[in-house]
């Protein structure tokens, strides 16, 4: 039997064997407390944040609901939908003793935060993406408020950072997925790979509940003894699998797998180009000294990491669909009906789930805060590249095959109606 672990949120997470942790990529080795980042003292921006203030004047209250406790009104605050419910069995997280097949972990997660909830759990555990800090952690106890007493409040986490800042987040604070392809040794340790929409779905969700139709295309969910090897694929809902008392729904919704398995990894890139950037700024670094080439140095290094994440904000190297996905609940119609839409009513949120995840291969995250925090010396050249792939003067194979003059013409002219302050270069033509 395979098992698998989420490294999303929460301290005292169960660190991977090195082998998951191998860097996939370029990785910051600078310090969380580089005066230009100051991740533990320095200002806020998240949803979180706002929320804490929300609760401390009144405007916004949180009811204890029963084994539930806080989830039902936390999730109704931070705008988080009850169909991006996912469910991860992996006994392995902050608190493990209490997961297991029969009482799964909870996920909910929006593109600003995400929540975890295990039933009759000592915590509610939130990460939330900061515009310029990176994820952000924080815990609120789930515990039935003494009359008279003030407001809950999400206390911030940083002991979470002992599991959240790795190889596998790029050197900063960010999120994780991890599917695991063996069971636990005596250690605890088994054979995990970290999931993101590179990840061919045969290695994918081990220890998950995975719900919805992916035909029969092998992938290593739903790997329970409570199910009927006959019933691991196409399994419409986790009704009768364990007591649902305290879930707010009973899926595990493939779609939404699909969508976080993007979002994780795009969100600690963004993460370590803005820090890359604002670490390396002299300006930002008293006293202020120029050494001759520094500002082409700095540039070099910056155009390097700006290709890293446009290929993967452009899905250049994304593991296709073996059979088309057809969720369990209302997320994929929902989210597909979000974001900004260009002139001929296209949104980057539309997915596709036929052959790949989006319907125009250009991640929804760059409106994010996050991404229009950026430094100048951050964004300058992420929109350089994107246009030198998006426009065809880029002419690697790699490229020409993942996106099609049809993609590339679509999201530019999604682009130029929708983002604000794009460069007026994208007003080009597109080449063949």
């Amino acid at each position: 039997m395979r098992w698998g672990i989420i490294l999303l949120l929460g301290a005292g997470l169960l660190i991977a064997t090195s082998a998951a942790r191998a860097q996939r990529g370029g990785m910051f080795l600078g310090s969380l407390e580089d005066p230009a980042i100051a991740y533990t003292k320095g200002p806020l921006a998240n949803a979180v944040t706002d929320l804490n203030t929300r609760l401390a004047d009144g405007s916004v209250q949180l009811k204890f609901d029963g084994r539930a406790g806080y989830l039902r009104s936390a999730l109704d605050a931070l705008r988080l939908p009850i169909d991006s419910q996912m469910l991860v069995f992996a006994p392995n997280s902050l608190q493990a003793k209490r997961i297991n097949q029969g009482n799964p972990r909870a996920l909910f997660f929006n593109d600003r935060v995400a929540l975890g909830w295990v039933r009759d759990g000592e915590v509610l555990e939130v990460a939330a993406h900061d515009a310029t800090q990176g994820t952000v952690f924080y815990t609120l106890e789930q515990k039935a408020p003494a009359a008279g007493a003030a407001p809950p409040q999400f206390k911030r986490g940083f002991i979470c950072l002992g599991c959240h800042v790795a190889g596998d987040t790029l050197g900063v604070p960010g999120l994780l997925m991890f599917s695991a392809l063996a069971p636990p040794d005596a250690s605890g340790f088994g054979r995990f790979v970290t999931m993101d929409h590179r990840t061919p779905v045969d290695q994918r969700w081990g220890g998950w509940f995975v719900t919805g139709n992916i035909g029969a295309a092998a992938h290593c969910g739903n790997e329970a003894p409570a199910l009927d090897p006959s019933r691991r694929h196409g399994l419409r809902s986790a009704d009768g699998l364990f007591d649902l008392d305290g879930y707010p729904a009973a899926s595990s919704d493939v779609a939404s797998l699909l969508v976080l398995s993007h979002q994780t990894h795009m969100m600690n890139l963004l993460t370590r180009i803005g820090w890359e950037a604002r670490a390396a700024d002299p300006t930002q670094h008293a006293p202020f000294t120029s050494s001759p080439g520094q500002d082409d140095r700095i540039a070099q290094m910056m155009r390097g990491i700006a290709a890293e994440v446009v290929d993967y904000l452009l899905f250049v190297d994304e593991a296709p669909l073996p059979e088309a996905v057809q969720g369990s609940s209302a997320f994929a119609e929902r989210f597909s009906l979000q974001g900004p839409r260009d002139t001929a009513g296209r949104s980057l949120h539309e997915l596709d789930l036929r052959h790949r995840l989006l319907k125009y291969p250009c991640s929804y995250l760059i409106y994010s805060p996050a991404f229009d925090a950026l430094p100048t010396a951050a964004k300058a050249p992420l929109y350089s590249r994107m246009w030198e792939v998006l426009s065809g003067a880029e002419r690697g194979e790699r490229y020409r095959s993942a996106l099609s003059r049809a993609d590339r013409q679509a999201i530019v002219e999604i682009l130029r109606d929708t983002k604000p302050g794009l460069p007026a270069y994208f007003n080009g033509a597109i080449l063949q």
